[in-house]
């Protein structure tokens, strides 16, 4: 009775939520005992009580400092591919700030884009994401609408006098076992990038292009530069390491008198 109460709760929860991703969030409810049931749907409530997670970096922000004379801020604002990003170890000695979350889309950055970038003061914001977007996790979205987002985030960057750098969304490929391509087609990739460098060009943003450099002769991501297809490894991240220094360095250069 028990569990078939629990059962009833748990599909009425998932019901009403967004589709969830395999890579972010817990996949359909498919529980082994009631006690994996109750955790699957307290991931979901607090889901629904924090679409946004504000919560994740609340209380990190709390302790971050203003930042120093002088001092070139940067934050780091995406989705997993910001998020599994060491930045101390690829930026050493740099005042460079991590604000991504696994599994995130546009909608969900805008809202937290106040508190977890604005409030720490950069001088720069590099963003990246969309490929969540594409692939619905947080339901499906329009190329029109990802790109709503994009353009509102930058304006709310440029009334608070941050310089953006939009990055763009990388390749992804097919080579391993877990297949993506049909939930990322290349296509849309393609033509969210393609937005990117034009908005970029007409509103005095700068265009931090990963993609081209990590493709291969087929139009996929490399296959030594990510274990899964979608994520960089150590050697993708090498080199979107120096690509990031170079746009960040142009846009302190946009700062300056």
């Amino acid at each position: 009775m028990q569990r078939s109460f629990l059962i009833a709760l748990a599909t009425a929860l998932n019901l009403i939520t967004f589709k969830l991703s395999a890579d972010a969030y817990p996949p359909t409810l498919d529980p082994k005992s009631p006690n994996e049931l109750r955790q699957q749907i307290q991931q979901i409530q607090q889901r629904l009580e924090d679409w946004a997670q504000l919560e994740v970096y609340r209380q990190a922000n709390a302790t971050v400092p203003p930042p120093a004379v002088g001092e070139n801020r940067v934050v780091f604002f995406g989705d997993s591919i910001t998020d599994f990003w060491d930045l101390s170890t690829y930026f050493p000695r740099r005042p460079y700030i991590n604000r991504g979350i696994s599994g995130q889309t546009t909608p969900q950055m805008l809202i937290r884009f106040r508190p977890d970038v604005v409030a720490l003061k950069p001088r720069v914001v590099v963003i990246l994401a969309g490929t969540n977007d594409i692939a619905g996790n947080t339901g499906p979205m329009s190329l029109d609408q990802i790109e709503d987002n994009y353009a509102s985030i930058a304006e709310l960057a440029k009334a608070h006098q941050i310089r953006v750098v939009f990055a763009s969304l990388l390749p992804i490929h097919d080579y391993g076992a877990k297949k993506i391509l049909a939930g990322r087609p290349p296509a849309k990739i393609e033509a969210l990038n393609y937005w990117f460098k034009k908005y970029c060009k007409a509103n005095h943003c700068i265009h931090l292009d990963y993609y081209s450099h990590m493709l291969d002769d087929r139009g996929m991501l490399r296959a030594e530069l990510s274990d899964d297809g979608l994520h960089p490894n150590a050697k993708g991240y090498n080199i979107m390491a120096p690509l990031a220094v170079r746009a960040i360095q142009q846009a302190l250069e946009q700062l300056s008198p």
